[in-house]
């Protein structure tokens, strides 16, 4: 759902429109830009990540589609799954819209004590916890266009019944009332549910996903609030025996470097009220592409978060067909204290290390001002991940580049103490003029050494720095593949491992070419 309304309105007057009309030429296709092990659908619209779970060996991923063209639309839930979180198989479409408006984001849950009554004969039913968005109803101007709904599954997910009580949580009168979190609160024995309520969020309860008491409110006058805050979060994290609860806040505009971002909360919940630890702003990634990222349900204690790879800013007209957008890598979340601060850290999930089994090592590289490792690492492609740890961290940076003249600069800053992504000469930028630019991050380890994890797909790149402490995810268009590595330095810097390694291939039998999926 993740739009500015009255730009979505706009956007849906000119569908409606093109529809009546002759249709507009389609644009030629970019299978360079398709990414490899990142989830995009074959064709057309998608935003959010919805309805995460695991259940009986599989992942599924639904997500927020628009199977009519390549700008947002009527939402439906897409489907995906996976066994391993890197392989994804595109699915049927698994909720369309109907009489109560538009699929809007939610979660989906294992209801395995079946609070619900959906289960029959012993099925255990995955339950979708979603919004009914009214365009009717937005249209007309009221405040009660947007209200919770439930669909169930007793075929481990392959076919969706919505429920005949819809909704099971109707709007008091908020504009903005949606992305519905769901968990089981084992502590409470009851449902607790997480809902973005314009500028805050709200916590109701429930013994069985159908009846919903008001619990408590949270966040009007904390954290970052330059937009409405969407699609929430919250999931209990141990750190020294110690459990905390964690709550994500998704917001557009207000991010760290523009347009969409993810922040966060660390605190505790009682079932009831969460309260958090201080009222810092921190932030989950500071890059401009990851946004409305949630985590899975049913993964025991593994956190394993997804976001979307795009920002409102110009998600609508990145230069790519015939799909638009792509999801994160599987992250896994943890916690680690800095000072008197806790943060909420984030790393590739150990199954996107499977992905690149052969790598090439370096040690002890001395850079002075600039170094170009093409040469050494050989076969340098635009999908591969780099490792690079120093035990005396300084300004440096890595250059990926082409013959043309493009190139992506990641590096740190030591003046200002930042990490920073600069897309400004890295290719097309035509699309919009908000996409050009250098993005920082700061750097939150009190270490001397550090660590950068790098992962690269074709048009992407998503930073991992010390341990997960300081996190980015960036776009960029290149107009041939970006197929050079260099290292740069204002001083001597001495990098003391270097890992690089391709993507490995596909198997032949199962190698479709549509970036994550098959």
């Amino acid at each position: 759902m993740k739009k500015l309304f009255l730009l979505a309105l706009s956007v849906l007057g000119l569908i409606h429109t093109s529809a009546a009309q002759t249709a507009a030429p389609a644009p030629a296709p970019t299978p360079q830009y398709r990414p490899a092990y990142h989830f995009s659908p074959a064709a057309h619209w998608m935003n959010d990540p919805n309805g995460m779970v695991y259940y009986q060996g599989t992942y599924h991923l639904f997500f927020q589609y628009y199977p009519d063209g390549m700008v947002w639309g009527p939402m439906h839930w897409g489907h995906a799954t996976s066994a391993d979180l890197v392989s994804w198989k595109e699915q049927p479409i698994a909720l369309y819209p109907d009489s109560l408006g538009y699929i809007f984001s939610g979660s989906a849950v294992v209801d395995a004590k079946n609070t619900t009554g959906f289960g029959k004969n012993g099925q255990v039913p995955l339950v979708a916890i979603f919004t009914h968005h009214d365009p009717k109803g937005e249209k007309k101007g009221t405040d009660t266009f947007q209200n919770q709904s439930l669909a169930y599954s007793l075929d481990a997910g392959k076919t969706w019944t919505k429920y005949a009580g819809n909704p099971v949580l109707k709007n008091p009168g908020i504009h903005d009332f949606r992305d519905p979190k769901v968990s089981w609160n084992e502590v409470a024995k009851k449902w607790v549910m997480t809902l973005a309520t314009k500028d805050r969020i709200t916590f109701f309860s429930s013994p069985n996903l159908k009846e919903w008491t008001k619990e408590s409110e949270f966040g009007q006058k904390l954290g970052a609030h330059g937009g409405v805050w969407e699609c929430p979060d919250l999931f209990p994290m141990t750190l020294n025996g110690k459990t905390y609860w964690v709550l994500l806040v998704n917001l557009n505009p207000g991010g760290p470097n523009g347009g969409s971002g993810t922040q966060y909360f660390v605190g505790n919940f009682d079932g009831k009220t969460f309260t958090p630890l201080t009222t810092d702003t921190k932030w989950a990634d500071y890059g401009p592409d990851d946004y409305a990222g949630v985590t899975f349900a049913n993964t025991g204690n593994r956190r394993i978060f997804l976001g979307w790879m795009s920002n409102w800013e110009y998600a609508n007209q990145v230069p790519t067909a015939p799909w638009r957008n792509a999801t994160t890598v599987p992250r896994e979340l943890g916690l680690q204290q800095v000072g008197a601060q806790l943060y909420l850290t984030s790393q590739p999930a150990k199954e996107v290390a499977r992905l690149f089994p052969a790598a090439t090592t370096l040690k002890d590289v001395v850079v002075k001002k600039e170094i170009d490792l093409t040469p050494r690492l050989k076969n340098v492609g635009d999908k591969f991940q780099l490792k690079i740890s120093t035990r005396q961290l300084a300004s440096f940076s890595v250059v990926l580049a082409n013959g043309k003249g493009e190139a992506v600069v990641i590096g740190y800053d030591k003046p200002t103490n930042k990490y920073y992504i600069d897309r400004t000469k890295a290719g097309r930028t035509d699309f919009s003029p908000k996409f050009a630019g250098r993005h920082t991050a700061p750097r939150l380890a009190k270490t001397t050494e550090a660590d950068l994890t790098l992962l690269v797909d074709a048009t992407s790149v998503e930073v991992f720095a010390d341990k997960g402490l300081t996190v980015m995810s960036e776009l960029f268009f290149p107009t041939q593949p970006l197929s050079k590595l260099k290292l740069q330095a204002t001083g001597n810097f001495t990098v003391q491992e270097l890992s690089y390694a391709n993507l490995a291939p596909k198997p032949s039998s199962s190698a479709a070419g549509l970036g994550g999926s098959k």
